[in-house]
């Protein structure tokens, strides 16, 4: 049996460490595949391929890389060229496996990034009778509505057409949903065909006190700074990770740390927000080292070696599917403030952890930023992202406060600014905002006192956690979900409402962020 894994890309992020961290596993539990195949639009990062090599043994593993497999945006010409391509792209891949059983595991079809891509490869497993496992990172209808141009230059030209290509109801598709409020929407549409598949933890080997010492030599290299507190947000630099936000709470909490953040932007969407971003730092000579492992240096450390090296993680994101940092920390014993996120509070809680420096919002008060100026940004910026929106859904979505608000607020979230806003607010005297922030968020000063003590607190890996996050407890959730009995009436309908209901209820939860509304930020 051959397991071929599809995906955009193999770029830093959380889709491809839960594919290194759960394919062994699943190979081990299904002890009839025999060879892996990951296919991809582009797989430049040599070393990490080398690395999943090395993690799957005497296992064979091959790449298919063909860039009709990548982002659409990323493609000129039509979209009767484009589909033709993937189509070929397929057969060429499929057609290979004559004689043998396969199984395929897709990630993040209901992106938007591809959604032909997504059509032929459910067409094509179809015909060959291929079970296909449709595995759901994210979606293109949570704050990412103006891919809604890009979908309809693809030939897709309504929602109900979009709805049948993400959630096709045809026998061989399982679909998989990575929090459990997602998985509860499609299990009332698709029954025994979905499932809850949490993402892995790591296996929990400790990083070499050694291992430890030469990461954190080089994290002073890389910040010039010979000895300061590092605080580390592993994430790629994408406008949903709201890294402004972490640099206010380390510059109050822990003036004199430097802010890391991992990864590099990764797409032309995340350009200008990086740009802008970077453009501050250096103005301002704040502590923030962007992107540290970006570029193709084998001899960088691995995210587990910098999270050992570092004194606190970070986690500010305004949006996640599942958000592995929050393992992460913990399986390293690391303190960790993070943003207590709705859709998946619930499961970090199932599994049984408790989060010491854990927070809702951030409010500051709005003498911190030009009043006049963000209202106008916000009610331009609102307007024209809502121009995005299909006009169907437009009637669902409720305006924000600072759009909506009739005179000026006294304080706001941070995270509901736009990015101009945000370098106001950081761009003040740490003191001065800390003076007038600080009542509005009482829960920093016992934070401030333990982070000068160098005593935040760390969250405890909770023993009930393995019997959801274990490499093991993965592997039989996905052979269950595998081998679950199709349910004979589904229909395209069934596609179409799930996607509906989908739709409102992510625009209903009232989740617009400025950050998100527009990639020129």
């Amino acid at each position: 049996m051959t397991l071929i894994i599809i995906h955009y890309h193999l770029r830093p992020g959380g889709i491809r460490r839960v594919i290194e961290l759960a394919t062994p596993h699943i190979c081990r539990h299904l002890d009839r595949i025999n060879r892996v195949i990951i296919a991809c639009g582009e797989a430049r990062d040599g070393e990490w391929r080398k690395h999943f090599t090395k993690q799957l043994r005497s296992l064979p593993v091959h790449f298919f890389v063909h860039r009709a497999f990548g982002y659409f945006s990323e493609h000129g010409g039509s979209a009767g060229k484009f589909r033709a391509s993937v189509a070929a792209s397929l057969n060429r891949l499929l057609n290979g496996l004559t004689g043998e059983t396969a199984i395929v595991w897709a990630h993040n079809l209901g992106i938007g990034r591809n959604l032909i891509l997504a059509d032929e490869l459910v067409q094509a497993c179809q015909r060959r009778d291929i079970p296909l496992i449709s595995h759901h990172h994210d979606w293109w209808f949570d704050n990412r509505w103006p891919r809604w141009k890009d979908i309809r230059r693809s030939g897709i030209q309504s929602l109900d057409e979009i709805g049948e290509i993400i959630f096709p109801a045809e026998p061989v598709v399982r679909h998989a949903a990575i929090n459990f409020a997602d998985a509860s929407v499609l299990k009332r549409y698709f029954g025994e065909q979905s499932g809850w598949l949490p993402n892995p933890a790591s296996d929990g080997k400790a990083v070499h006190p050694a291992d430890e010492r030469k990461t954190r030599r080089w994290l002073d290299e890389q910040v010039g700074n010979s000895g300061a507190p590092i605080w580390i947000l592993p994430a790629r630099l994408l406008r949903r990770k709201n890294i402004a936000e972490a640099l206010l709470l380390a510059r109050w909490l822990r003036p004199d740390a430097w802010l890391v953040t991992t990864g590099g932007p990764s797409s032309r969407d995340e350009i200008a927000y990086y740009e802008k971003l970077n453009d501050a730092v250096r103005k301002h000579d704040w502590h923030l080292e962007l992107g540290v492992l970006a570029g193709g240096n084998s001899n960088k450390p691995s995210v587990a070696d910098l999270i050992a090296a570092s004194e606190c993680v970070m986690l500010t994101s305004i949006q996640e599917g599942f958000g592995l940092p929050y393992l992460e920390a913990a399986a390293a014993k690391r303190p960790l403030i993070a943003r207590s996120l709705p859709n998946i509070k619930p499961d970090l809680a199932r599994f049984g952890f408790r989060f010491p420096q854990y927070y809702d919002e951030v409010m500051v008060d709005t003498r911190l930023f030009d009043w006049e100026n963000e209202q106008a940004r916000q009610r331009e910026k609102f307007s024209r992202w809502c121009g995005h929106l299909p006009r169907i859904v437009q009637g669902l979505i409720t305006r924000p406060p600072i759009v909506a608000a009739r005179k000026r607020l006294r304080a706001v979230p941070f995270s509901h600014l736009t990015m101009d806003a945000q370098i106001e607010v950081i761009s003040q005297p740490a003191d001065y905002s800390w003076k007038l922030c600080a009542p509005l968020n009482r829960f920093l000063r016992a934070w401030k006192q333990r982070a000068a003590s160098k005593r935040l607190q760390v969250t405890r890996w909770p023993k009930t956690a393995d019997q959801f996050l274990s490499g093991q407890a993965y592997a039989e959730r996905f052979a269950r979900l595998l081998t679950a009995q199709g349910t004979a009436h589904l229909d395209k309908p069934t596609g179409r409402a799930a996607h509906r209901e989908f739709i409102r209820k992510k625009l209903a939860e009232g989740n617009t962020y400025p950050l998100l509304w527009d990639s020129n930020v």
